[in-house]
């Protein structure tokens, strides 16, 4: 349809002809609604069994001191992470990191 026969088209026609349209576009969207639904809950359905599938991360053992501040030993370090704050300044004091470590006879869980 081109602009001119709308244009000479009577009102009741084009009246018509606008819930005509209005039916089949309600229709039309009410189809591609559900379709996409369809799709989210088979997204979701697929989402829910990779989650149960996958573990959230790997169990680490438990990490017991190995360092021990000879100043104040309540503060102790195993190693692993981020070097503390007590660790680098006795290290920058040309203290030798073996000498605050936790012998195997006494290192004792914290």
């Amino acid at each position: 349809m081109d602009e001119r026969s709308l244009t000479e088209m009577a009102v009741d026609e084009l009246w018509d002809l606008r819930q005509s349209i209005t039916a089949i576009l309600a229709s039309k969207l009410e189809t591609q609604k559900n379709e996409l639904d369809k799709r989210l809950r088979r997204l979701k359905a697929n989402a829910v069994l990779e989650q149960a599938v996958e573990p959230s991360h790997r169990p680490y053992p438990a990490a017991t001191p190995k360092f021990r501040n000879p100043a104040r030993p309540d503060q102790t370090w195993s190693g692993r992470g981020k070097r503390p704050r007590w660790v680098t300044e006795l290290l920058n004091a040309g203290i030798s990191i073996n000498d605050f470590q936790i012998s195997e006879v006494t290192a004792s869980p914290v």
